[in-house]
Protein backbone atom coordinates (compact mmCIF):
# COMPACT_ATOMS: atom_id res chain seq x y z
CA UNK A 1 0.00 0.00 0.00
CA UNK A 2 1.08 3.45 -0.77
CA UNK A 3 2.11 5.28 2.71
CA UNK A 4 -0.39 8.39 3.52
CA UNK A 5 0.68 11.70 1.95
CA UNK A 6 2.03 13.89 4.84
CA UNK A 7 0.95 17.93 4.31
CA UNK A 8 3.30 20.16 6.50
CA UNK A 9 1.24 23.75 7.06
CA UNK A 10 2.98 26.57 8.82
CA UNK A 11 2.02 28.33 11.06
CA UNK A 12 2.05 32.22 10.12
CA UNK A 13 1.43 33.36 14.12
CA UNK A 14 5.37 32.53 14.60
CA UNK A 15 6.00 34.66 10.91
CA UNK A 16 7.57 37.93 11.22
CA UNK A 17 4.38 39.88 10.73
CA UNK A 18 6.21 43.37 9.56
CA UNK A 19 6.95 41.42 6.53
CA UNK A 20 4.18 39.03 6.10
CA UNK A 21 4.10 38.92 2.43
CA UNK A 22 7.42 37.87 2.11
CA UNK A 23 7.25 35.15 4.68
CA UNK A 24 4.39 33.81 2.89
CA UNK A 25 6.41 33.55 -0.27
CA UNK A 26 9.19 32.13 1.97
CA UNK A 27 7.56 29.05 3.21
CA UNK A 28 5.98 28.47 0.22
CA UNK A 29 8.71 28.25 -1.93
CA UNK A 30 10.36 26.29 1.09
CA UNK A 31 7.44 23.23 0.35
CA UNK A 32 4.85 24.18 2.79
CA UNK A 33 1.42 22.42 1.41
CA UNK A 34 -0.85 25.11 3.17
CA UNK A 35 -0.71 27.61 5.63
CA UNK A 36 -2.38 27.88 9.07
CA UNK A 37 -4.11 31.00 10.54
CA UNK A 38 -4.87 31.21 14.26
CA UNK A 39 -7.02 33.55 14.47
CA UNK A 40 -7.88 34.31 18.53
CA UNK A 41 -10.68 36.73 20.09
CA UNK A 42 -9.21 37.21 23.71
CA UNK A 43 -11.68 35.90 24.87
CA UNK A 44 -12.32 32.18 24.09
CA UNK A 45 -7.91 31.98 24.21
CA UNK A 46 -6.26 35.04 26.56
CA UNK A 47 -4.99 36.52 23.46
CA UNK A 48 -5.77 38.51 20.12
CA UNK A 49 -4.20 37.56 16.69
CA UNK A 50 -6.01 38.87 13.54
CA UNK A 51 -9.44 38.86 11.46
CA UNK A 52 -10.92 38.45 8.48
CA UNK A 53 -9.36 41.43 6.43
CA UNK A 54 -5.79 40.07 7.30
CA UNK A 55 -7.30 37.02 6.39
CA UNK A 56 -8.25 38.45 2.65
CA UNK A 57 -4.54 40.42 2.33
CA UNK A 58 -2.78 36.88 3.21
CA UNK A 59 -4.95 34.88 0.39
CA UNK A 60 -4.14 37.84 -2.03
CA UNK A 61 -0.72 36.93 -1.68
CA UNK A 62 -1.01 33.33 -1.47
CA UNK A 63 -0.49 30.23 -3.50
CA UNK A 64 -1.62 27.16 -1.58
CA UNK A 65 -4.34 27.13 0.40
CA UNK A 66 -5.36 28.68 3.90
CA UNK A 67 -5.72 26.99 6.92
CA UNK A 68 -7.95 29.06 9.44
CA UNK A 69 -8.18 27.89 12.60
CA UNK A 70 -10.44 29.91 14.67
CA UNK A 71 -9.99 30.17 18.21
CA UNK A 72 -12.78 32.22 19.53
CA UNK A 73 -16.64 32.24 20.59
CA UNK A 74 -19.14 31.95 18.91
CA UNK A 75 -17.75 31.37 15.83
CA UNK A 76 -20.59 31.11 13.63
CA UNK A 77 -21.00 34.56 13.37
CA UNK A 78 -17.67 34.91 11.29
CA UNK A 79 -17.93 32.12 8.89
CA UNK A 80 -19.28 33.81 5.95
CA UNK A 81 -16.37 36.27 6.49
CA UNK A 82 -13.92 33.76 6.70
CA UNK A 83 -15.56 32.81 3.83
CA UNK A 84 -15.11 35.57 1.64
CA UNK A 85 -11.85 36.50 3.02
CA UNK A 86 -10.46 33.10 1.15
CA UNK A 87 -10.53 30.60 3.87
CA UNK A 88 -9.76 26.74 2.42
CA UNK A 89 -10.16 24.66 5.64
CA UNK A 90 -11.99 26.51 7.92
CA UNK A 91 -11.94 24.86 11.67
CA UNK A 92 -13.19 25.62 14.56
CA UNK A 93 -13.26 24.08 18.55
CA UNK A 94 -15.68 21.75 19.68
CA UNK A 95 -15.91 23.62 22.85
CA UNK A 96 -17.14 26.85 20.99
CA UNK A 97 -19.42 25.08 19.32
CA UNK A 98 -23.58 24.32 20.79
CA UNK A 99 -24.53 23.58 17.50
CA UNK A 100 -21.54 21.41 16.33
CA UNK A 101 -22.99 19.56 13.56
CA UNK A 102 -25.32 22.76 12.18
CA UNK A 103 -21.83 24.81 12.49
CA UNK A 104 -20.03 21.89 9.91
CA UNK A 105 -22.37 21.73 7.36
CA UNK A 106 -22.76 25.81 7.36
CA UNK A 107 -18.81 25.97 6.94
CA UNK A 108 -19.42 22.91 4.21
CA UNK A 109 -22.62 24.85 2.17
CA UNK A 110 -20.17 27.81 1.91
CA UNK A 111 -17.67 25.35 -0.34
CA UNK A 112 -14.87 25.72 2.49
CA UNK A 113 -13.63 22.20 3.91
CA UNK A 114 -15.01 22.20 7.71
CA UNK A 115 -12.41 21.04 10.67
CA UNK A 116 -12.88 20.85 14.42
CA UNK A 117 -10.25 21.36 16.82
CA UNK A 118 -9.73 19.40 20.06
CA UNK A 119 -8.70 21.22 23.14
CA UNK A 120 -6.39 18.96 25.18
CA UNK A 121 -8.37 18.23 27.97
CA UNK A 122 -11.66 17.42 25.69
CA UNK A 123 -12.44 13.57 24.93
CA UNK A 124 -12.31 12.57 21.51
CA UNK A 125 -15.68 10.88 21.97
CA UNK A 126 -17.11 14.35 21.99
CA UNK A 127 -16.86 13.43 17.58
CA UNK A 128 -18.49 10.80 17.30
CA UNK A 129 -21.70 11.66 15.90
CA UNK A 130 -20.15 14.19 13.97
CA UNK A 131 -16.85 11.76 12.55
CA UNK A 132 -18.94 11.41 9.38
CA UNK A 133 -19.54 15.55 8.31
CA UNK A 134 -16.34 16.85 8.53
CA UNK A 135 -13.28 17.24 6.74
CA UNK A 136 -10.15 17.32 9.63
CA UNK A 137 -9.82 16.98 13.31
CA UNK A 138 -7.41 19.03 14.67
CA UNK A 139 -5.98 17.68 18.13
CA UNK A 140 -4.00 20.50 19.51
CA UNK A 141 -1.06 19.52 21.58
CA UNK A 142 -0.28 22.31 23.68
CA UNK A 143 -3.26 24.57 25.43
CA UNK A 144 -4.27 27.28 22.92
CA UNK A 145 -3.55 31.01 22.47
CA UNK A 146 0.32 31.38 22.60
CA UNK A 147 2.87 30.36 20.38
CA UNK A 148 6.54 28.60 21.66
CA UNK A 149 4.39 25.98 24.09
CA UNK A 150 5.57 22.44 25.36
CA UNK A 151 4.59 19.55 23.22
CA UNK A 152 2.16 17.64 25.23
CA UNK A 153 2.67 14.17 25.45
CA UNK A 154 -0.70 12.37 25.71
CA UNK A 155 -1.30 13.96 22.06
CA UNK A 156 0.30 10.30 20.84
CA UNK A 157 -2.71 8.36 22.30
CA UNK A 158 -4.92 11.09 21.37
CA UNK A 159 -4.09 10.74 17.54
CA UNK A 160 -4.05 6.84 17.50
CA UNK A 161 -7.78 7.57 19.44
CA UNK A 162 -9.34 10.11 16.18
CA UNK A 163 -7.08 7.76 13.65
CA UNK A 164 -9.32 4.44 15.48
CA UNK A 165 -12.37 6.34 14.95
CA UNK A 166 -11.62 7.31 11.27
CA UNK A 167 -11.15 3.81 10.41
CA UNK A 168 -14.04 2.87 12.22
CA UNK A 169 -16.81 5.59 10.27
CA UNK A 170 -14.70 4.59 7.02
CA UNK A 171 -13.34 7.87 6.25
CA UNK A 172 -10.14 7.28 4.85
CA UNK A 173 -10.60 10.97 3.47
CA UNK A 174 -10.65 12.44 6.89
CA UNK A 175 -7.30 14.34 7.78
CA UNK A 176 -5.67 14.38 10.73
CA UNK A 177 -4.09 17.50 12.45
CA UNK A 178 -1.79 17.98 15.09
CA UNK A 179 -1.15 21.60 16.28
CA UNK A 180 1.43 23.32 18.91
CA UNK A 181 4.96 21.97 20.00
CA UNK A 182 5.51 19.94 16.53
CA UNK A 183 8.85 19.69 15.31
CA UNK A 184 11.30 17.51 13.76
CA UNK A 185 12.07 15.49 16.90
CA UNK A 186 8.79 14.00 17.13
CA UNK A 187 7.03 14.64 13.68
CA UNK A 188 8.00 10.95 12.80
CA UNK A 189 6.03 9.57 16.01
CA UNK A 190 3.13 11.78 15.12
CA UNK A 191 2.64 10.60 11.89
CA UNK A 192 3.24 6.69 12.59
CA UNK A 193 0.20 7.84 15.28
CA UNK A 194 -2.09 8.65 12.35
CA UNK A 195 -1.09 12.44 11.91
CA UNK A 196 -1.61 13.34 8.21
CA UNK A 197 -0.65 16.95 8.49
CA UNK A 198 1.56 18.85 11.05
CA UNK A 199 1.30 22.66 11.83
CA UNK A 200 4.67 23.77 12.95
CA UNK A 201 5.09 27.22 14.04
CA UNK A 202 7.94 28.45 16.25
CA UNK A 203 9.92 25.73 14.71
CA UNK A 204 9.64 26.33 11.15
CA UNK A 205 10.30 30.30 11.72
CA UNK A 206 13.15 30.08 14.31
CA UNK A 207 15.15 27.50 12.18
CA UNK A 208 17.15 30.08 10.18
CA UNK A 209 16.39 28.09 7.18
CA UNK A 210 12.89 27.05 6.42
CA UNK A 211 13.68 24.55 3.30
CA UNK A 212 16.25 22.43 5.07
CA UNK A 213 13.87 22.11 8.24
CA UNK A 214 11.07 21.30 5.75
CA UNK A 215 13.12 18.53 4.34
CA UNK A 216 14.05 17.36 7.37
CA UNK A 217 10.49 17.10 8.71
CA UNK A 218 9.79 15.49 6.00
CA UNK A 219 12.70 13.01 5.80
CA UNK A 220 11.66 11.95 9.33
CA UNK A 221 7.93 10.69 8.25
CA UNK A 222 9.89 8.95 5.18
CA UNK A 223 11.72 6.83 8.09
Amino acid sequence: MDPRKFLIAPSLLSADFSRLAEEVAAVEAAGADMLHVDVMDGRFVPNITIGPFVVDAINKVARVPLDVHLMIADPDRFIEAFSRAGAGILTVHQEACPHLHRTVHAIRDLGMKAGVSLNPATPVSTLEHVIGDVDLVLVMSVNPGFAGQQFIERTYTKVRQVAFLREQAGRDDLLIEVDGGVSVDNVGALYRAGMDMAVSGSAVFSSGDYAAYIAAMRARVAE
